[in-house]
């Protein structure tokens, strides 16, 4: 059995660029893949391993330091879900793009899965989907706004747009693992909003706590790495991922003669040119190529991003 781990913490690291290598020197010997993220502000990302390696590593990014509140989750996978170790040098570790939104600095009130259904069933609370679009499409809880972001950076036009008429209000955000809240409290926060609360953990944590005949939460959870997407109790969802366009894809969506596995699928067929036809088509012809040798193709995974 594979654990993956979900971390992230924002703490100032102004010597981050001299972390990268004996970061990824130390995840390398423990046979750790996956994706981490980090700048001056911080780590973000999530990486799998057994789990005496992934123990391996949580201790040592804690013995480190800066990272002993280090916020992480676990779920558990079949096979590995990642197919190479990344460690990269951002700017943010989360994208947002404005310095006033510092979570270092001012974060809205954290709220614990067990509290949040009382929350987000008040009828004064404004409920927030912080995720992009593609994401909220597979699961989102009951009654939640869907901002219909294509990428994060969108929510402050959003914001802009839609909130700022309602800084008296309750409002209530949540996320995958809890890392996107604490850029977008810290941004409302930061612009006048009084009473700003975020799901601690994000939804991964609440899908592991609260029991499934209790939850508010309803379809599955976009996940960054190859299983797509869980369930409660953090089981294996039932989506894929399309190649083409890295949206999650059903049954449904399989069975349309808009589907080409590996090429395209409903949400992006005849949206790109024929060179980039060409181009999956030839991948997807070297991935089959492989699994009749009995081998997994290096590039035949969707990549990761880190965790949201």
């Amino acid at each position: 059995m594979i654990v993956v781990a979900a971390l992230y913490q924002f703490v100032a690291l102004p010597n981050y660029q001299e972390l990268r290598i004996p970061l990824k020197a130390f995840c390398e010997v423990h046979g750790i893949k996956g994706t981490l993220l980090l700048a001056a502000e911080g780590i973000n990302g999530t990486i799998a391993g057994s789990r005496k390696d992934i123990d391996a590593v949580i201790t040592y990014l804690k013995k480190m330091g800066p990272f002993q509140n280090l916020e992480y989750k676990e779920s558990k996978a079949e096979t590995m879900p990642f197919m190479r170790l990344k460690i990269k040098l951002k700017k943010e570790i989360v994208t947002f793009g404005v310095p006033i939104a510092n979570p270092a600095q001012m974060v809205g009130t954290y709220v614990a899965p067990s509290d949040w259904n009382s929350l987000i069933s008040r009828p004064d609370v404004i409920t927030i989907d912080t995720r992009n679009d593609y994401e909220v499409m597979i699961g989102a809880f009951k009654g939640a706004v869907n901002p219909k972001t294509t990428s994060f950076k969108d929510f402050i036009s959003y914001a802009e747009e839609n909130l700022m008429q309602h800084k008296d209000k309750p409002i209530a955000m949540y996320c995958t693992g809890g890392i996107r809240c604490e850029r977008s409290t810290s941004y409302l926060k930061a612009v006048g909003f009084k009473e700003v609360y975020h799901l601690k953990g994000g939804i991964l944590k609440y899908l592991e706590e609260v029991p499934k005949e209790k939850s508010l939460w309803e379809g599955e959870c976009f996940v960054f790495d190859q299983r797509v997407a869980v369930k409660h109790d953090l089981e294996a969802g039932s989506y894929d991922m399309c190649f083409g366009c890295r949206m999650p894809i059903n049954d449904q969506d399989k069975a349309s003669e808009h589907f080409l596995e590996g090429v395209h699928c409903p949400h992006c067929y005849n949206n790109h040119n024929a060179e980039h036809y060409a181009r999956v088509s030839e991948r997807q012809k070297q991935v089959q190529l492989a699994k009749t040798r009995g081998k997994k193709h290096i590039g035949n995974a969707s990549e990761t991003r880190p965790q949201r």
